[in-house]
């Protein structure tokens, strides 16, 4: 996802502008640099992207990896060189995490005179990235928006200020919360219709102009055959991975057990991922494989 954000970032950059990268998978920082060729640098750290950066874009797995490469960037005793052009550094950090961390990075940020913080998750996926059509979620201070927007919408189509910083984490994460449980409602409902002897195409267009529409029914039918290019007709390969929803969907229980919420729905949903991701057959699917594992039968 990635490399799809830093292709359009290139792309609608200035040509005079440089675009320092860096990434742990070599080969994907050579293809970049040979795709475009001027002005992309690839750094052998994140301290190097750093040194040379005025605004400094992350995006990462998981916590300890955000921890971890921040802490490189902003290590004392040496400080990193003058920014240039003299403008403040603008660290955005695209990763979903949770919000205790981010709040720990953005404060050893700013503590550090290293530079400005902002969390900045997305949604959209592999193919929202490649169309630039990304939404961004944005927790910033407020005369840091302006600034965040310039960038985010070169890989983005729309950014939405949720409030300080953490506030675009906790959006992403009850974003993701409800498209958990409405992949699992969707996934169940269809193989009830199937079940029933219903053509899944008619059933799926009927919901999709009623009330049960939902991303899942329209765009990501876990049905193969209902929605032409999506995972579920690959085999569920591609997409969004069940790992990666099962990781978002722990993250916002954590989240809401710090600020004493008590989901009622999200407990059982973990459980179900957690069962697919456990299932050699199903394990590395995009999350819409969950209609095989309710359906308990091979489509």
């Amino acid at each position: 996802m990635g490399y799809p954000m830093a292709k359009n970032l290139r792309s609608k950059l200035p040509k005079s502008d440089e675009l320092f990268v860096f990434d742990t998978n070599t080969q994907t920082t050579k293809k970049f640099a040979e795709e475009f060729r001027n002005n992309v640098v690839v750094t052998d750290g994140v301290r190097e992207v750093a040194e040379n950066a005025t605004t400094i874009i992350t995006m990462l797995p998981d916590p300890h990896h955000v921890q971890n490469v921040f802490r490189d960037m902003i290590r004392p005793p040496t400080l990193l060189k003058e920014a240039p052009n003299q403008r403040p550094r603008l660290f955005i950090d695209c990763s979903t995490i949770d919000p205790k961390s981010s709040a720990e990075v953005a404060n050893a940020t700013h503590s550090s005179s290293q530079g400005k913080f902002v969390d900045a998750p997305v949604s959209g996926g592999i193919v929202g990235a490649a169309a630039g059509s990304l939404t961004f979620m944005l927790g910033s201070a407020p005369e840091l928006v302006d600034r965040a927007k310039e960038v985010l919408h070169l890989m983005g189509q729309r950014v939405v200020h949720l409030g300080p910083q953490t506030s675009g984490l906790k959006g992403k994460l009850a974003n993701n919360y409800l498209l958990a449980l409405n992949n699992i409602a969707t996934a169940e409902a269809m193989n009830m219709g199937v079940r029933w002897g219903l053509d899944a195409k008619a059933l799926a267009s009927m919901i999709n102009s009623a009330t049960g529409r939902c991303w899942p029914s329209e765009v990501n039918n876990p049905v193969p055959g209902v929605i032409e290019g999506s995972p579920a007709g690959r085999d569920y390969e591609g997409g969004f991975l069940t790992s990666l929803m099962l990781k978002d969907l722990s993250l916002a229980l954590v989240a809401a057990a710090d600020a004493d919420i008590v989901p009622r729905l999200g407990p059982h949903a973990k459980d179900i991922y957690a069962a697919v991701e456990g299932d050699e057959d199903l394990r590395g699917k995009d999350f819409s494989v969950v209609y095989k594992y309710v359906s308990g039968r091979a489509v």
